[in-house]
């Protein structure tokens, strides 16, 4: 028993030291156990125990019920934001929050960036048996009491989900063991975790020649959205006009703007409808009355918070307005931290092409932030990993053979490998784009697949295909293209469809007539005196522009392998 004692105060020691003396926030269901647990981790980890519930019968002389019964919900959700906002400015501390804290996305928001959340999640049988005698809890306080958690877990457990760092099923264990098990899943967090979220890697986007103001800093790392202090050292004016869309703004819009404000920056939201169909002069003038409503200035800097879409969006409005205005990328898409945020290409889609009207236009930064990738669907995440295999495959061969081994870990968003891939795939694209800003040589090599791949999207209609999965398909018919051309083996090609298939991308392009792709190619930007200019593979890692391609060659290849039904 004496060695057990020493071994448990022993881990305890190793564990507090590893968790160092940040916040560590419970939330959950009630009935989940986080009082519980919580004064337990607590005392475990020698960290001072809060609970907003308390808290608020504390500063209020009344129980929960009663503030319920004469204020209603919203006015202890109220109470409970004020509690929630005074606790996350402690240190050291366990805060076991209401079932409800989360309702709030500015709560949401502020328990992120205040520790490590741990969501309790427990089966709507488990927490039936743990509250029907509850008499503390208003809004149980209902005849059939199933049916009631069933309607509240439904509601939240997405919300909980969303919020958590770290999830626990906290079913019919012991405390101890619960506790122990919570322990090891953030110390095991911390280490897969702290290291990434202490260091932020930095790629300059050197032009030549050099100029400080032209050049920019791309800041590539997990959890760094929150770290204002990046974005407001390219400010010229304590004021910004944020543009999102309807996805991405409900997860980190309210976190942006609160990580700004605390530096005294003043925010305009700017929401935009989300989809490549809105990649139009209509939404582009949405962004323009806004800003012009709002009194923009020529040094209100814009901010674009979101994928490509956004983006571009944003950039040509920041090129447009007033002659040119200052503007940041925040990517929250991988395809747009590797490829479109980087660069200074932006525009907007006409019906006849994609991405025919716009400017090249500088950031001021780009701050890619791979947590955000977590919320990202599946499909959007596969469309990125299109446009990371493209830059092994024109420049860089070891980069290439490093994703066919690390491809099922990119798939799993470990972070350290999301990172790498990014950073790699960001440092190919700024050396191109610093020697070649106007896409007049080398910087067209970065167009693989996108020949293809542009009618492919314009021809099933925008928004069909993602652009990473009509990209992917387009590589592979230039593969297929370089072949016929005797410039890579059959082995290569193989090779080739063998990592998209990995990544779960098309290899086979949709069946169009082959007339229709060639008209449809012919509204392509790398179209010249009328001709078709392709980039084709000399080998895996060395791209070439060719076009000089026969056209019953080309034929030949479109009637072949454009096969998908």
């Amino acid at each position: 028993m004496e060695s057990f004692k020493k071994s448990k105060a022993s881990f305890a020691r190793y564990a507090s030291k590893r968790m160092g003396n940040g916040n560590i926030v419970l939330i959950g269901m009630m009935g989940s156990g986080k009082t519980t647990i919580g004064k337990s981790l607590a005392n475990h980890l020698g960290k001072q125990f809060f609970d907003s519930d308390h808290e608020i019968q504390v500063r209020t002389g009344v129980k929960i019920p009663v503030i319920f019964e004469i204020e209603g919900e919203a006015g202890f959700r109220k109470r409970e934001s004020e509690v929630l906002r005074d606790l996350s400015k402690k240190n050291n501390i366990v805060l076991a929050t209401g079932g409800g804290a989360i309702l709030s996305q500015e709560n949401r928001s502020l328990l992120k960036q205040s520790g490590t959340v741990v969501y309790l999640r427990a089966s709507i049988n488990d927490l039936h048996r743990r509250t029907r005698y509850d008499k503390n809890r208003p809004l149980l306080q209902t005849q059939n009491l199933h049916q009631k958690l069933t309607e509240l877990f439904t509601q939240r457990d997405c919300l909980y989900l969303e919020t958590a760092h770290v999830i626990v099923d906290s079913g019919k264990q012991g405390v101890r063991y619960l506790v122990q098990k919570l322990i090891n899943k953030l110390v095991s967090y911390k280490s897969n975790f702290s290291g990434i979220n202490n260091s932020m890697q930095t790629i300059t986007v050197e032009f030549t020649p050099s100029s400080e103001k032209r050049s920019y800093p791309i800041h590539i790392g997990h959890n760094i959205l929150q770290h204002a202090e990046h974005i407001v050292s390219c400010l010229p004016q304590k004021r910004v006009a944020i543009v999102s869309n309807t996805t991405v703004a409900p997860l980190y819009l309210n976190m942006l703007r609160l990580a700004l404000e605390k530096y005294d920056v003043i925010c305009i939201s700017i929401i935009l409808p989300d989809g490549e169909v809105h990649k139009n002069w209509e939404t582009l003038n949405l962004i323009h009355d806004a800003l012009l409503k709002n009194h923009c200035e020529r040094n209100t800097t814009i901010l674009a918070l979101g994928g490509g879409v956004i983006g571009d969006l944003t950039g040509f409005a920041a090129a447009t307005y007033l002659r040119g205005v200052p503007f940041i990328q925040i990517p929250t898409t991988l395809l747009a931290q590797v490829d479109s945020s980087v660069g200074g290409k932006t525009g907007i889609n006409h019906p006849l092409g994609k991405n025919m009207i716009g400017a090249f236009y500088q950031p001021r930064m780009v701050l890619a932030d791979s947590a955000t990738l977590n919320t990202l669907p599946d499909r959007e995440l596969r469309a990125g990993l299109a446009e990371i295999i493209k830059y092994g495959l024109i420049r860089d061969p070891s980069f290439f053979e490093w994703l066919e081994q690390k491809m099922p870990r990119l798939l799993a968003r470990d972070p350290i490998i999301l990172n790498e891939a990014i950073r790699r795939s960001c440092e190919n694209k700024a050396e191109i784009v610093a020697a070649d800003e106007k896409e007049k040589g080398v910087r067209a090599l970065l167009n693989l697949g996108h020949t293809f791949g542009h009618a492919i999207e314009n021809g099933m209609g925008y928004g069909v295909w993602l652009h990473g999965e009509a990209v992917a398909a387009g590589t592979v018919l230039a593969a297929e293209l370089s072949r016929s051309m005797k410039l890579i083996s059959e082995a290569d090609v193989m090779r080739i469809r063998k990592i998209f298939v990995q990544a779960g991308l098309p290899v086979d392009a949709p069946k169009f007539a082959p007339e229709k792709y060639l008209e449809l190619m012919l509204l392509d930007k790398k179209v010249e005196a009328g001709k078709s200019r392709f980039i084709l593979l000399n080998r895996i890692g060395e791209a070439v522009m060719r076009s000089d391609i026969p056209p019953a060659l080309l034929l030949e290849v479109l009637t072949t392998w454009a096969t998908h039904e």
